[in-house]
């Protein structure tokens, strides 16, 4: 499975740098982490980008740190780009090189997310929701999810809550899964008699899950102490 390696070395700055209030990664347009050793809160009203770096639009037009995004909105990053960003309860990491259209009402409920290509993590309420790659369809309800969408096969990870993988194109070959911690990645394949298949946890880390989901006032379901790991393991 490909992974989206390109902003590989500046996340993991980003990472290191989240306890300690310095987000200095180029020339990169980045917005200013909280002060030392504390999560960001939730984000103030009128308000949906928490950072931006590299090559981020909304709806064809560049974005930057004050830019709107609402819940029918298509957002694309280019190979140095990468965005946070909460739409009402629901908040989101896009990776480089990708492309999200959202779908939803009142401009800040989201009910469906399509990733033509590249990479999201979200955390999401407890509404009903559904993401759609180039392979599968997920169906979310107060989930934690990382997922990939590539030409050759798509990419879930269910951190937490419940998800129900289907095979897009082959309605027969779907999975419940509930996990606690990343506990069943899974690969799609676009063809073949056993698309939804084991897969390892890849490019996503527990820190990402705290941050996205102090942005909506809420905590992972699991211990947690940031910006590190979760004991050896915290870094995916």
């Amino acid at each position: 499975m490909p992974q989206i390696n390109a902003f590989e070395s500046q996340r993991r700055l980003l990472l290191r740098c989240l306890g300690a209030g310095c987000f200095m990664l180029g020339a990169a347009p980045v917005l200013r982490a909280e002060p030392l050793g504390k999560t960001p809160g939730p984000l103030p009203p009128g308000r949906s980008i928490y950072r931006i770096e590299g090559e981020v639009s909304v709806n064809g037009l560049a974005a930057d740190a004050q830019t709107l995004i609402s819940a029918n909105d298509q957002v694309q990053t280019g190979p140095n780009g990468q965005v946070i960003f909460a739409v009402g309860q629901d908040a989101f990491i896009l990776r480089p090189r990708s492309e999200l259209h959202l779908t939803g009402r009142d401009g800040l409920i989201v009910h469906g997310l399509r990733l033509l290509t590249g990479g999201l993590l979200s955390v999401f309420g407890k509404r009903e929701h559904a993401i759609q790659t180039a392979h599968a369809t997920i169906g979310i309800r107060g989930t934690g999810v990382y997922v990939e969408s590539q030409p050759e096969q798509s990419y879930v990870c269910t951190c937490y809550g419940l998800t129900q993988i289907t095979a897009l194109g082959a309605p027969e070959q779907s999975e419940s899964i509930y996990s606690q911690h990343h506990d069943a990645p899974r690969y799609i394949a676009g063809t073949g008699a056993n698309r939804i298949q084991p897969a390892p946890v890849v490019d996503h880390t527990d820190a990402e899950l705290a941050l996205v989901e102090a942005l909506v006032g809420r905590v992972p379901p699991f211990s947690f102490t940031m910006p590190g790991r979760v004991g050896s393991a915290g870094h995916y």
